[in-house]
């Protein structure tokens, strides 16, 4: 642009031509401040103003520079003041510019006022009204959906832009069956194979649930480019397919293409949610090695793969190594630490983001309440949920009340804790109420947890949860007849326990394991293996934890548990020298995938591609939960329960080490909350 200002210069002569090339070159450029300079400049010289000139100062005004939109006001006058009010085509640019200052009573406005508008008015419209996304209300929402029909009404022909916002207008309010209406209308005016199309239409189907509908279309379509396929695999992620989603990527680099810095942070994520460390670091120096190393939302995705992983070191240096941190990066790095009980630390990040002048938002507060209640800090949990409310004004969610009763459980203020329940807006949320049962639990509190087990029953009578954690209240009570009484009305209810689900990777593939699953070919072998296995824990951990118990109901209880240890025992039986991890995802929504039939055994094999050297072992052990999760640090020196349970931890632990004949880094043992 300087050549071409120099020419513009030394010209003795400059018509309107030579103007409006100068100003569309400055706005091409992203050069805004000079454009605004010429633009005023042209004025001044008494040069008439035209649609093409002010549609490049409309396009400038609708830029992300928000210093230069200000004057989006005062372009305005400038074209009814030039009597270009009704000219259609800057009556687009104008609604496009409101609606990206966010000013969407001033688009509609003016919208409302073009006389006869065509279809590329309207498509601003609409695209405008559904611009923010999740902030933008449901009835603006409709008032989108509404504009696509009054543009067939009006007998005009819909555009690949026209479908594209219509779609994401569908997918933002939900409504799936008017975007299934809206989908064959793509197919009626040949539009299936648009570019522009097919990433909203896959984006609808997968965010409504719908995974085969988004796996037809996305085999519809005739070219297949990386944004279709990032569509693919973060449908996949959001819900729950992380195996098919690693699967994706690996046939997106198989089809040459390049994936661009968001697929690369949505892999990352699948990597996070299955604990897969070593997969996830191949994925960061990929992305390093394609010049996307430095991006946020990469680092921000890493992050949180360590933390899920449970190396909260490495989650620090990669977040010490980024060079711009957001509120992502600040709530990531505070998460992780509030995940793994390192209260202080969370609670000391928290203090450098505000210090960085970085605005918390609701997740920031998630990890700053959990983290209290983690470190059985609960004044200072208090006070963060105080100040979340007065000084930034963000209403609690039922997450962050769930936590603040966790917060006083864990305290033994159990009173406390239900009078905060029955004064919130979410006391009819039965989420919030098994905090509380859990926590009657912790401190033998039988009859109050009787009644919370009651209430919750009464709102969620179908859940399992309810019933187990009541069973185990009377267990641990020693009320043997009572707790048998809860089976028996788990039977009479037709409640069931869902069961969980474990899997490993191997050479030979991916291994899963089901409550009394023997479809496996080397089941006897690992029944055999895992009754060896459970006398020596049982020899090991002599001392009783939970009162004394009948015979019937201990073996029920350990059969209960058995899955959780079968894809340990088949570690132990094939020896393999691979890196090990044991961690505890939530696995509801995975099991009901694989009784559905999503989820795969040859979607998992590409794993072994990515993951190179990789052996992912999943075991839970529910009976470390109850109290390791909800013991402080100074009550862990104090109780012999916790401290025999440790052993039994220590020593699933250290057995799986002396299988294990090639080095490795590390076993890592990650407990959580049950699923509910």
């Amino acid at each position: 642009m300087g050549q071409a200002r120099r020419v513009f210069d030394a010209a003795q002569e400059r018509d309107d031509v030579s103007w409006n090339a100068l100003v569309s070159g400055y706005v091409r450029a992203g050069a805004h401040d000079d454009m605004l300079r010429v633009f005023a400049l042209m004025r001044r010289s008494g040069i008439g103003l035209n649609s093409f000139a002010l549609g490049s100062v409309i396009k400038c005004c609708a830029g992300s520079d928000d210093s230069v939109r200000d004057i989006a006001a005062a372009v305005h006058g400038c074209v009814v003041k030039a009597g270009l009010d009704s000219d259609v085509f800057l009556a687009s640019a104008m609604v496009d510019m409101y609606a990206k200052k966010g000013a969407l009573s001033e688009a509609v406005a003016l919208f409302k006022s073009v006389h006869d508008p065509n279809v590329v008015v309207f498509n601003a419209m609409i695209a405008g009204l559904c611009r923010d996304g999740a902030a933008v209300g449901m009835d603006v929402l409709r008032e989108a959906l509404c504009l696509y029909s009054e543009v067939q009404s009006q007998g005009m022909e819909p555009t690949e832009f026209t479908f594209s916002s219509v779609i994401r207008a569908c997918n933002l309010a939900g409504d799936l069956e008017f975007g299934k209406q809206i989908h064959g209308q793509v197919i009626k005016y040949c539009f299936q194979g648009d570019d522009f199309i097919g990433s909203p239409l896959i984006d609808l189907y997968f965010n409504s649930g719908c995974m085969e509908d988004g796996f037809r279309c996305f085999r519809s379509l005739p070219k297949q480019d990386v944004v279709t396929w990032t569509a693919m695999i973060s449908g996949c992620v959001q819900n729950e397919l992380f195996e098919r989603a690693l699967t994706l990527f690996h046939e997106l680099l198989a089809a040459g293409l390049k994936p661009d810095p968001f697929t690369i942070s949505t892999v990352m994520n699948a990597c996070a949610s299955l604990a897969v460390a070593r997969t996830g670091e191949q994925i960061q120096c990929f992305a390093t090695k394609s010049g996307f190393g430095r991006f946020t939302a990469i680092g921000n995705s890493c992050i949180h793969m360590y933390a899920r992983s449970g190396d909260v070191d490495a989650a620090v240096r990669r977040f010490q190594e980024m060079e711009l941190h957001d509120v992502v990066s600040w709530s990531a790095i505070i998460s992780s630490h509030a995940q793994h009980g390192c209260a202080r630390e969370a609670l000391r990040f928290f203090s450098e983001m505000v210090d960085a002048k970085v605005v918390p938002n609701e997740i920031t507060f998630l990890g700053v309440l959990t983290a209290c209640s983690h470190g059985g800090l609960v004044d200072e949990g208090l006070r963060y949920y105080e100040i979340m409310q007065e000084e930034y004004a963000l209403s609690p969610t039922i997450k962050h009340c769930t936590c603040v009763v966790d917060l006083l459980g864990r305290a033994g203020r159990l009173g406390d804790a239900e009078a905060f329940i029955r004064d919130s807006i979410f006391h009819d949320e039965p989420v919030i109420w098994r905090s509380l049962l859990a926590s009657c639990r912790i401190h033998r509190d039988m009859e109050r947890g009787q009644l919370v087990a009651d209430r919750i029953m009464e709102l969620q009578p179908s859940s399992s949860a309810s019933y187990v954690n009541l069973y185990n209240i009377y267990l641990d009570a020693g009320e043997l007849s009572l707790a048998s009484k809860i089976r028996d009305v788990m039977k009479e209810r037709g409640v069931k326990k869902e069961p969980g689900l474990s899997w490993i990777e191997l050479r030979s593939g991916v291994h899963s394991f089901v409550a009394g699953d023997k479809s496996h070919p080397e089941s006897n072998t690992i029944y055999s293996k895992l009754a060896e296995m459970l006398s020596k824990i049982d020899k090991l951990t002599a001392t009783d934890t939970s009162g004394t118990k009948s015979d019937d109901i201990t073996r029920n209880e350990q059969s209960w548990m058995n899955w959780h240890k079968m894809a340990h025992v088949l570690v132990r039986i094939t020896g393999s020298g691979y890196y090990a991890s044991a961690v505890v995802p939530k696995e509801e929504r995975r099991l009901q995938l694989l009784k559905s039939g999503l989820l795969q055994t040859e979607w998992l094999s590409p794993l072994n591609h990515l993951q190179g050297i990789g052996l992912i072992l999943q075991f839970v052990i529910d009976q470390i939960h109850p109290l390791l999760g909800m013991l402080t640090e100074d009550q862990y020196l104090q109780s012999e329960d916790v401290l025999s349970f440790t052993a039994y931890k220590a020593y699933v632990a250290n057995a799986l080490v002396k299988e294990i004949d090639e080095p490795f880094e590390k076993v890592t043992t990650t407990t959580s909350s049950k699923s509910s």
